[in-house]
């Protein structure tokens, strides 16, 4: 199976049809249908690392504010008991089933479009929020072999997230810094520089304006390790939103 991220932008993307929907809908027809979809979505953000492990999850609407249609949405998948095990066991830092969180907005907002039937069951791997960067990449790569087994490896999240300098007047627009960042990630992706990506604080200013917390970029960081060297690297939706949010999305296959 291919390894997946995507921007995943605002949870109204679950509902509009859009360039981003559509995209999606177009990046399931390209790749074979998994049997399992395997998610570290930004929105499951905890103290070490959890597995989900439930038979049947829940939908969760982590989010405020919006219409009641996006409330109405239901990804009502299987859950798959099975692979989690065995995620647990290939990741090497101790870790724990934890069925106290769902299928969040960050991956049903996604799957809704590309697999709208729900036929393909899900579960979700936390990330923990005092880990390094180094730990995140390491368990992509922990969990590398599930590919060969008709697992999805999904990191969903953004490369560029500063809600505190969202621009409501530049849609479909970035600031100069943040699409310098995305650029920045995307040359490094393409010419396989993972170790660039890794120490991307070190860039500076850049840096701290368009990864304020890490939280929506570290899901890139599991599919990274998930990747292969032989892989070949597709891009979709290259773009920035709202001045501060990038919704670029890579295919590794």
């Amino acid at each position: 199976m291919p390894v997946l991220f995507a921007g995943h932008g605002s949870p109204m993307n679950a509902i509009e049809d859009n360039n981003y929907s559509r995209t999606w809908k177009k990046m399931a027809d390209r790749i074979p249908k998994p049997e399992v979809i395997l998610s570290v979505s930004a929105h499951w953000y905890t103290k070490g690392t959890k597995i989900m492990n439930a038979d049947n999850p829940k939908t969760i609407y982590d989010m405020f504010g919006f219409p009641d249609e996006l409330y109405e949405v239901t990804y009502n998948t299987a859950g798959s008991t099975r692979m989690a095990e065995i995620s647990k066991k290939l990741i090497s830092r101790e870790t724990k089933f934890d069925n106290s969180w769902g299928i969040d907005h960050g991956t049903w907002s996604v799957l809704v479009h590309m697999y709208p039937d729900r036929d393909v069951p899900v579960f979700q791997i936390s990330i923990d929020a005092d880990a390094p960067p180094e730990t995140h990449y390491k368990i992509g790569k922990e969990l590398r072999t599930l590919r060969e087994q008709g697992v999805l490896l999904f990191g969903t999240g953004n490369i560029v997230h500063n809600l505190r300098r969202i621009d409501w007047d530049k849609a479909g627009e970035g600031f100069d810094w943040a699409n310098e960042f995305d650029d920045f990630i995307y040359e490094n992706i393409i010419h396989k520089n993972h170790e660039k990506i890794l120490k991307f604080k070190e860039i500076g200013n850049i840096a701290r304006l368009a990864v304020p917390t890490p939280d929506h970029f570290y899901p890139l960081l599991y599919a990274l390790g998930a990747s292969d060297e032989n892989d070949t690297i597709h891009v979709y939706n290259k773009s920035c939103e709202l001045g501060s949010m990038s919704m670029t999305a890579y295919l590794w296959e």
